[in-house]
């Protein structure tokens, strides 16, 4: 895998995602890199993702599938534009869309492989797919449309109370 995480590249103020925010110690922390032209990133379960005593809960999956997906969508419009993750005007994404496909339980105990395929990239939308892998088996698949995260979102995240009421 690459040698930094695309999650690790956000500005600050766009970094306390629940699944990927470095900011956020209460969150995953998934980590996402490129792989070739797949994107990759791994997931260790702790026992509290836990759906009945063995498996893990269906929402986190839906949660690492979202979060990859948007770090992805990220990745690949910074790829297109030519342009060093990171760089200013942020490419941020949020979900438009996402379809998850359950096809088998998902053990606990074992480290989930999440992989990225890119399948279009436009100026203000990214479309992709998804698998979660259990010791190479894939459990579920997801289908997302990522967007390009509105002016709004950025803007309200930048700074403090005080600074909103003036935007």
């Amino acid at each position: 895998m690459g040698n930094t995480a695309f999650q690790d590249t956000y500005p600050e103020e766009l970094s306390h995602c629940y699944g990927c925010g470095k900011n956020n110690p209460h969150g995953h922390q998934l980590k996402s890199y490129w792989e070739g032209n797949e994107t990759r990133a791994v997931f260790m379960p702790e026992p509290f993702h836990t759906a009945i005593p063995g498996f893990v809960y269906g929402g986190l999956i839906a949660s690492l599938i979202d979060c990859h997906g948007t770090g992805s969508a990220s990745a690949a419009a910074y790829r297109e534009l030519g342009r060093e993750l990171g760089s200013r005007p942020e490419q941020r994404f949020v979900t438009a869309a996402l379809n998850i496909d359950y096809l088998a339980p998902t053990p606990m105990g074992v480290e989930l492989e999440l992989r990225g395929v890119i399948c279009e990239v436009k100026e203000r939308k990214v479309v992709l797919d998804i698998t979660l892998s259990a010791m190479g088996k894939v459990c579920a698949k997801g289908h997302m449309v990522a967007v390009k995260m509105p002016e709004t979102m950025i803007r309200a995240s930048v700074t403090d109370e005080d600074t909103l009421k003036a935007i």
